[in-house]
């Protein structure tokens, strides 16, 4: 059997597992934020229908999940938004029904007016669009049910909802910064020591193979910096979070460091590529850096699964960066490269321990 349809059928299996993962994790990631979904979308229905004796009270649910969403960000500001939207939205369409009729000019008409009342209150997107799309749902749903103030109530329920289950939010958010900061680091540390291998070795095939992983680190990054305005938002948003507001901000200013090492990393697992492929002569002494930039690697990401600042770590960055001003020169280009992108990864990982960028390129020696 031909090998090519062989590696097609077992890339696809890699791909679907990996597309599999991946879904899970991301519903792992929003379980929470679907869970109070749900159970605000209840609460609203229990609220307006059982206790408030409001028939069919579609719009307190839909006020509620609307304003709740999938996102941590910018929920309280949200919340408003789409409560304000959904009142407007509502309460002038059931106006003009009332007086107008339904039909096409009445719709173009409700629309228009909602829009332009929800711009003149300074709305954002979400408060325009909200007020817009619930007139449309009145008028051409609901229209002439007698029941316009019962409308806007449920309304007004549903994002009461919102508001006080946008309060409620797990520590999880919280951890995710520095998680994901270490998740970072650690790839960081796995392909400097899987580049030091290949060096070693000279095999231009796991070389490759290596760069081809390199490539693929890009959303880690968009995680992290994903993770890090989640964690702010909620300790904004909740009053029982605030005191978690530094902490997540620090985690926040560490994104900028870590991208740059990482894509410093990704140029070096180039670099060590070529040279694998071009039998470029590599001394032993980088290989022996490259090494060294890895275990400081780890201390920076065991420092930050434990919620410190891995100022533990300086000290063994600092090392590296006295070794790399004493190592031998090498006569290929391709080596040298190696040994200016693993001294920009020092340089960045001291900034993740809190140096400034200036007294971290300033703790890098010359080279001799």
């Amino acid at each position: 059997m031909p090998l090519s349809p062989i590696l097609g059928v077992d890339g696809a299996w890699r791909r679907g597992r990996t597309s599999l993962r991946t879904r899970r994790a991301r519903l792992r990631a929003r379980s929470w934020q679907v869970a109070q979904c749900a159970v605000a979308a209840g609460v609203a229905w229990f609220i307006a229908s059982d206790l408030l004796g409001h028939t069919q009270p579609v719009f307190a649910p839909i006020a509620a999940v609307v304003a709740l969403g999938t996102s941590y960000a910018q929920r309280l500001r949200r919340v408003g938004e789409v409560t304000a939207g959904v009142a407007i939205g509502v309460l002038l369409a059931d106006l003009l029904v009332a007086l107008l009729g339904d039909g096409a000019w009445q719709m173009v008409l409700v629309v228009g007016l909602a829009m332009t009342l929800a711009i003149v209150l300074d709305g954002g997107t979400l408060f325009v669009n909200q007020a817009a799309i619930q007139a449309v749902f009145v008028l051409a749903l609901v229209p002439g049910t007698g029941a316009s103030f019962t409308r806007w109530t449920d309304a007004l329920i549903g994002g009461g909802v919102a508001l006080v289950a946008a309060t409620v939010v797990p520590s999880a958010p919280l951890r995710r910064p520095r998680d994901q900061a270490a998740v970072v680091t650690d790839k960081i540390s796995e392909l400097l020591r899987g580049a030091a291998e290949v060096l070693r070795e000279g095999d231009p095939t796991p070389a490759l193979e290596l760069l081809a992983d390199a490539r693929q680190t890009d959303p880690l990054v968009r995680q992290l910096q994903v993770a890090a305005a989640e964690g702010m938002a909620v300790a904004s948003s909740s009053p029982f979070r605030v005191r978690h507001r530094p902490g997540i901000r620090r985690m926040a200013d560490l994104v900028e460091p870590l991208d740059r090492a990482l894509r410093s990393t990704r140029v070096l697992v180039r670099h060590a590529a070529v040279a694998c492929y071009r039998d470029r002569d590599v001394p032993a002494s980088y290989v022996e850096l490259l090494e060294q930039v890895a275990r400081a690697a780890d201390i920076v990401g065991l420092e930050l699964r434990a919620d410190r600042t891995p100022v533990a770590a300086r000290p063994a960055l600092v090392g590296v960066a006295v070794r790399s001003g004493e190592v031998e020169r090498a006569e290929a280009i391709t080596a040298e490269a190696l040994l200016v992108q693993a001294r920009a990864v020092v340089v960045d990982l001291l900034m993740v321990t809190g140096m400034t960028q200036l007294d971290a390129t300033d703790t890098m020696p010359p080279t001799r």
